[in-house]
């Protein structure tokens, strides 16, 4: 290598290296400010380095240790569970309107378009789930309304089948006798990680960030996911910091570690989406980029 590309490489390097610190850094601050005494942050505001530290707000979440572990429980149940079915259920739908011998084709991949544009609304859809098909309070009101099946992923999944699959490889599968739940499942699924991956990766955050199907479908406090667990304990907060209280009351709530809280909150949250990303990472680049081209 010559001097001058290695010299290159080195300020690449370097380069990613300054842009990798500063991606770390808002993580950091993050974290340590939830960590930082309630005090210090309402004086000093928030700091990568704090004097005073506190871990009053951790200890406010996990008063009640239990119903942390168990929204973790469902949160994750219900990430898992949804995604793999979403994944399969994607799949199962695109693939067939990626060939091109499909009969009503394009009106069928119209109909899966047109429901990016439209909904049934807030009410005919609390309606169907909890009065026909009987999902309130139940498991499934948390994988199946809004998260399950998503028009977008769909056609973004179609078009990797249309432009990455090889059709030879498809009519040579025919010729050696393959049918197509076979071809499905052995040359199609193998040849599609980097799609799945993408699309996977999106739904993993879907149903992780998902709060909104736990307020309306679920009263049952068993049930209730991560995500609307913590935006409760804000809520509360809020609530405590905008009564008129007096006497020993007033003095516990100024203890109320407010700002923490909601740190700690995002720190909590945010820990499984990280550990979750590099897996899919090498894979999240090229299915977004293939599945986008028009096919």
């Amino acid at each position: 290598m010559k001097p001058q590309q290695k010299q290159s490489q080195w300020i690449l390097h370097l380069v990613f290296i300054v842009v990798s610190v500063l991606c770390l850094l808002p993580f950091l601050l993050l974290f340590t400010s939830s960590i930082t005494d309630e005090n210090e942050i309402i004086q000093s505001g928030y700091s990568l380095f704090p004097d005073k530290i506190s871990f009053a707000a951790y200890g406010y979440l996990f008063r009640d240790a239990s119903a942390i572990v168990r929204a973790y429980s469902i949160s994750i149940l219900v990430t898992v569970i949804g995604t793999l079915v979403s994944l399969c259920i994607i799949s199962l739908l695109a693939y067939p309107l990626s060939r091109k011998d499909l009969p009503f084709r394009k009106f069928l991949a119209f109909f899966v378009f047109f429901t990016m544009l439209f909904n049934g609304g807030l009410v005919p859809t609390y309606y169907v789930y909890t009065q026909i098909f009987d999902l309130k309070n139940s498991f499934l009101a948390l994988i199946i309304p809004y998260l399950l099946l998503n028009g977008f992923y769909v056609l973004l999944a179609r078009t990797f089948f249309m432009t990455s699959i090889p059709v030879p490889i498809i009519e040579s599968a025919y010729i050696d006798g393959a049918g197509e739940f076979k071809i499905f499942y052995k040359i199609v699924l193998p040849l599609s990680l980097p799609i799945l991956a993408t699309i996977g990766l999106f739904q993993i955050i879907n149903y992780w960030n998902d709060w909104f199907n736990s307020l309306i479908f679920i009263t049952d406090s068993k049930l209730f996911g991560l995500q609307y667990m913590l935006n409760k304990i804000l809520l509360d907060i809020q609530f405590l910091s905008t009564s008129d209280m007096g006497g020993n009351q007033a003095e516990a709530l100024a203890s109320l570690p407010k700002e923490g809280v909601r740190m700690a909150m995002a720190v909590i949250g945010v820990i499984p989406i990280l550990i979750t990303y590099p897996f899919f990472q090498k894979f999240f680049v090229k299915g977004l980029t293939v599945g986008a081209v028009k096919g």
